[in-house]
């Protein structure tokens, strides 16, 4: 019963679709022809008109025309949407003038820790480094006189995993295809036997290379890194030692070991107004130790406006550096780093600080330049980094993103994948630990083919993004000796009482530093993007083309548009129609032998020789019953067929 009804059902709508199409029909015609010729006569657009009201020659003449101007609007509308997807934008520049808020300004030591307070962790280390430079002094000695340099094995104190996992050598290139390595840590090495003085010797530098000798797999592959002087080889060699000691220091242990901002920090003025080192927050940074930022701009804390422009009411401070406590052969650059930045934003000091010399008075005037990006697609920025497929080490510092806090972190992310730990001057990850020799004693040769891997670089350079605003500070940069010779002693003596209270001169000009950080002007610059395509460009440009190409308008793509439409129902009706034909051809019988003439029924009919013999005879017919179709039941489908010849 259900599928009877079913089958109703579709019958009916099957049958208000066909009289759809035909209603759909009254104009263009049942054919493609005529839909063709009535569109020709009937649309606005110039050309196709001609072609069917002209005559033969004039047709063809037509014919070409209209396909070349239609072929140059497909190509002008091609170029026209391949530039509006290219996304372009354009730059404007615009100057401003405005009370500005200062920007944030962090200073540091270049040394980061105190030596006074670091050497029973780094006195070992110091010792063997002093070992090291005598070696490679008598190395480099002609005169044969000099005594052979002291045995390791005199310090019985020393620690050998110092460079049992690294050790410093010394190549000997003499002789190119046969070099001679000397491990510069080895007591079993003769130096007495080897002869600086010898005919046909090379330039000392280009003879002797001190290298890093890097090992893996419990030292069955090793390899070395070369340096050209042996100040870089040491300090490189001694910064990996310092990092491997340090990683397992507990972060407030290494804060107190670091300068304290009353100590750095002797006398503050800004706008005129004094202040002190209670205005600066610390951070700890992991290569200059203990920073400090004025007007950093975190909750809670009220940003510091510069009232008008010029020295006088910028940040004024004096800085002592204290070189006497810097660490020998970690920090070879005495000095203050200091950077300027946007508020809430990490400072970077080791990618983009500047040095302030000590004994000097720097004055520093800024100028602002703020960048406007617009976002995609017309370009691959960031708003805040929340779309970047890397973990911001520097969030927990509540630092805003940047693309040095992403490279950085992107680069601590590979370490811990590769090298199973973290590289010490970066943010640690969570879960994760930092690299030391006796845990990871293969982490200096991974971390080296990490920082030296092109792909590395490129696979960070491709995942982080610029922000899409950005505040740069340029700065000009002036410098003159301070204190003067006739000012040093009373300034001295002045700086001396305010620091620790003491009546004696305690601090000199190799370690105090004035800056004076100002607005040079006002004017601000602002550079902006905007989109040099819309829709309204887009929509403007089509119809251009179109308009001088074939004379058209927006109603003559809705013509053609109407023309497709059209083709669309007359294919339809044509695929009903031979689906129709189909089905009838399916209900009528199959016979293997061709259809019986006119003269053959009849002689089959009088003739009783040709009919079968267990063949009845048929009755002599009277007279016909009347035929009452109107009572007969017909089946369902003639009669829905019969209701729609009807209606058409």
């Amino acid at each position: 019963m259900m599928g009877g009804f079913a089958q109703i059902k579709m019958k009916r709508v099957k049958l208000y679709f066909t009289r759809a199409l035909h209603r759909m029909q009254k104009g263009p015609g049942y054919t493609y022809k005529e839909l063709l010729v009535w569109f020709c006569n009937n649309t606005n657009t110039h050309g196709p008109k001609r072609i069917v009201s002209e005559g033969p020659k004039k047709r063809v003449m037509w014919f070409i025309l209209t396909l070349v101007f239609v072929s140059l609007v497909l190509w002008q509308w091609g170029l026209v949407i391949q530039t509006y997807l290219s996304y372009g934008v354009s730059v404007s520049l615009s100057i401003g003038f405005n009370t500005m808020v200062f920007p944030a300004v962090t200073f540091c030591n270049s040394n980061p820790f105190k030596y006074s307070r670091v050497k029973p962790y780094l006195q070992d280390l110091d010792e063997l480094v002093d070992t090291a430079l005598d070696r490679i002094q008598f190395l480099s000695q002609r005169d044969v006189t000099v005594p052979t340099p002291r045995n390791i094995s005199e310090n019985g104190t020393l620690d050998p995993s110092l460079w049992n996992h690294m050790p410093l050598v010394v190549i000997d290139e003499n002789d190119p295809d046969n070099p001679l390595v000397y491990n510069i840590f080895d007591d079993n090495t003769d130096y007495s036997q080897v002869d600086a003085s010898k005919g046909n010797e090379t330039f000392y530098a280009e003879r002797y290379k001190v290298a890093i000798q890097l090992c893996t797999n419990n030292r069955t592959q090793c390899e070395y890194r070369n340096f050209t002087s042996g100040i870089q080889a040491i300090r490189e060699w001694y910064l990996l030692q310092f990092s491997s000691i340090f990683s397992k220091i507990d972060i407030n242990e290494k804060i107190e070991m670091g300068y304290k901002a009353e100590d750095m920090i002797l006398t503050c003025m800004f706008g005129g107004d004094a202040c002190s080192y209670r205005n600066f927050t610390r951070i700890y940074d992991q290569d200059y130790g203990n920073c400090y930022i004025f007007n950093w701009g975190q909750e809670g804390q009220e940003l510091m406006v510069s009232a008008n422009p010029g020295a006088e009411f910028g940040l004024k401070v004096v800085l002592d550096i204290d070189q006497e406590e810097y660490i020998p052969f970690l920090q070879s650059t005495a000095a203050a780093r200091l950077i300027l930045h946007q508020q809430r934003s990490f400072p970077f000091l080791k990618d983009l600080g500047i040095y302030a010399m000590p004994g000097t008075e720097t004055s520093i005037g800024v100028l602002v330049d703020q960048t406007e990006h617009l976002e995609a697609p017309y370009s691959s920025c960031t708003l805040n980094g929340s779309d970047i497929p890397v973990a911001n080490l520097y969030e927990k510092y509540n630092s805003s993103y940047s693309i040095q806090s992403c490279l950085r972190s992107c680069f601590q992310e590979g370490m811990v994948k590769m090298c199973n730990c973290a590289h010490y001057l970066y943010p640690l990850p969570d879960d994760a630990r930092y690299c030391n020799n006796k845990d990871n004693p293969d982490w200096v040769s991974c971390y080296y083919q990490m920082k030296d891997s092109v792909t590395e670089r490129e696979r960070c350079i491709d995942l982080c993004q610029q922000p899409c605003n950005d505040s740069n500070y340029k700065m000009t940069i002036s410098m003159a000796d301070w204190p003067s010779a006739a000012a040093e002693d009373w300034i001295f003596h002045v700086l001396s009482y305010e620091k620790d209270g003491s009546h004696q001169i305690t601090v000199n000009r190799n370690g105090i530093i004035r800056l004076n950080i100002y607005f040079q002007e006002f004017n601000y610059r602002s550079v902006s993007e905007s989109a040099t395509t819309n829709v309204v460009w887009l929509l403007s440009n089509l119809g251009g083309q179109f308009g001088f190409w074939m004379g058209g308008s927006v109603l003559c793509i809705i013509e053609f548009g109407e023309i497709i439409i059209d083709c669309c129902w007359i294919t339809l009706l044509k695929l009903h129609a031979w689906n129709k034909s189909r089905k009838e051809k399916k209900r009528r019988p199959e016979y293997s032998d061709p259809p019986p003439t006119v003269s053959e029924l009849v002689e089959a009919y009088a003739n009783p020789g040709f009919q079968h013999e267990d063949v009845v005879p048929m009755p002599i017919p009277g007279t016909p019953p009347p035929k009452y179709d109107s009572l007969r039941v017909q089946h369902i489908d003639d009669t829905i067929e019969a209701i729609s010849s009807d209606e058409e």
